[in-house]
């Protein structure tokens, strides 16, 4: 085995002491083991380029760092992909702040990830929901004369291996 060390915050050591005490874990590092093992089996064993929506949300602490402006800028430097946010305070500083987001597996993991690491962010978690684009383009005759605009349509999978919901 390899050792690693690692620091926590007084609450998350807590919450770690809690989760051994109802998991039977006989000690921290085999807790975290377990905690870790989940965390990567629960990742879609699918392609990076597989499609998909994300949902990912977190709560920000805007008082660190300039924290909400960077993640905002992020949003706006990501705007093609970005179809929804929501930021919910909570408090004088502290939102749930929540995005759905499109794009490949790999970029909507990636940036969810390296928003998780930001310190000042908790409770980070992403949803992802594999789609595909059915690629047929039309429009709809909205019964008032003008025509309808050309589109296509997001098709929920049941899963990244391609069969639909």
């Amino acid at each position: 085995m390899q050792r690693v060390t690692i620091t926590l915050t007084e609450d998350l050591a807590t919450e770690l002491d809690l989760f051994m005490a109802r998991s039977g874990a006989d000690n921290r590092s085999e807790a975290i083991r377990d905690l870790v093992r989940r965390a990567l089996l629960a990742r879609p064993d699918a392609p990076p380029e597989a499609p998909c929506l994300a949902v990912m949300s977190c709560t920000v602490d805007h008082g660190l760092r300039n924290l909400g402006a960077r993640l905002a800028q992020r949003r706006l430097d990501t705007h093609d992909h970005t179809l929804a946010a929501l930021s919910v305070p909570l408090d004088h500083t502290t939102s749930l702040e929540i995005e759905v987001t499109r794009g490949t597996l790999a970029s909507v993991t990636r940036t969810a990830e390296a928003q998780f690491l930001e310190r000042g962010v908790a409770h980070g978690t992403l949803a992802l929901i594999p789609v595909r684009d059915d690629g047929a383009r039309h429009a709809h005759d909205h019964g008032h004369g003008a025509p309808g605009h050309a589109h296509s349509h997001t098709r929920v999978q049941a899963g990244f291996g391609g069969t639909e919901a």
